[in-house]
């Protein structure tokens, strides 16, 4: 299963996040493993960010895509909002770079909206562009007000992406900002799909999973990845639970599972307040 963004790039719609890596000296060797790990395995999405080990996710990607795997991976940082001005964005962009050793970031992203007005970080983002630093930017953590703001500005419209939360359990954003995106060919990128953990211990999914011999983990991906227009990318360190999270491609949820899954976490009928991390 695929995902275009607006330009045309394809990418997998399952990925890995590295959220949390980088931060103890004693996983880093597996931590660097489990990523090249998910590039061999197809998931080529590797997201990051300089706030991530202040910069140690960073150091665990870039080890990961040696020997060959850079040209096979869709690697997606992001700056801090601290570092949004014009200048600070292209100067935290060559520290992740540096940090990468990599030459350009595929997809460059906000963290979330701060103090620095959204017109300075969208300029800094064309320029590394044009330097060919970044091939492509987008936003995280924005609710569809802030998408509605981003698309008024003179470049806003190039915005690739909103990476958010969402997950089986976490549905707020399809009221309004799932809609609104897919009307712009615009890709949601879904982080803690598994609402931090909670859904691979959830009774319900585990059901739906016994039935088709799959863990419960597997059957919150599988609804994901099911969803046009999603890129899913849950974290893990854990080499075996990365083997899981791939398997998850191979799940197809029937209609009495879905009906199950609507009956204890339905659609939302109301604006909801953007969850985030």
């Amino acid at each position: 299963m695929d995902v275009t963004f607006p330009d045309g790039a394809v990418v997998p719609s399952l990925g890995i996040g590295t959220y949390r890596m980088g931060e103890t000296a004693a996983l880093h060797d597996a931590e660097i493993a489990t990523v090249a790990q998910a590039i061999d395995l197809g998931l080529r999405v590797v997201d990051t960010a300089e706030m991530y080990g202040a910069g140690g996710a960073e150091r665990i990607v870039g080890a990961a895509l040696k020997d060959g795997r850079r040209d096979r991976a869709f690697v997606v940082s992001k700056v801090l909002p601290g570092n949004a001005s014009r200048r600070s964005t292209i100067e935290a962009c060559e520290r992740s770079l540096v940090r990468m050793q990599i030459d350009r970031i595929d997809l460059y992203l906000l963290h979330w909206r701060g103090a620095t007005p959204l017109a300075e970080t969208v300029d800094a983002f064309d320029r590394l562009q044009q330097d060919g630093k970044i091939v492509r930017w987008g936003v995280s953590n924005f609710d569809l007000d802030d998408m509605q703001e981003l698309h008024t500005l003179p470049n806003g419209p190039a915005c690739a992406t909103d990476q958010v939360y969402y997950s089986v359990s976490r549905r707020g954003i399809e009221f309004d900002l799932v809609p609104w995106l897919a009307a712009r060919r615009m890709p949601v990128m879904a982080y803690c799909p598994l609402d931090e953990g909670r859904l691979a211990k959830d009774e319900t999914l585990g059901r739906i999973g016994r039935k088709h011999g799959a863990a419960a983990a597997q059957v919150a991906l599988a609804w994901l990845l099911a969803r046009p227009g999603v890129i899913v990318i849950p974290k893990t360190g854990n080499s075996r639970h990365l083997r899981d999270n791939a398997g998850a491609f191979a799940l197809k949820l029937d209609a009495d599972d879905l009906a199950v899954i609507e009956r204890r976490w339905p659609p939302p009928t109301r604006k909801q307040r953007l969850s985030a991390v």
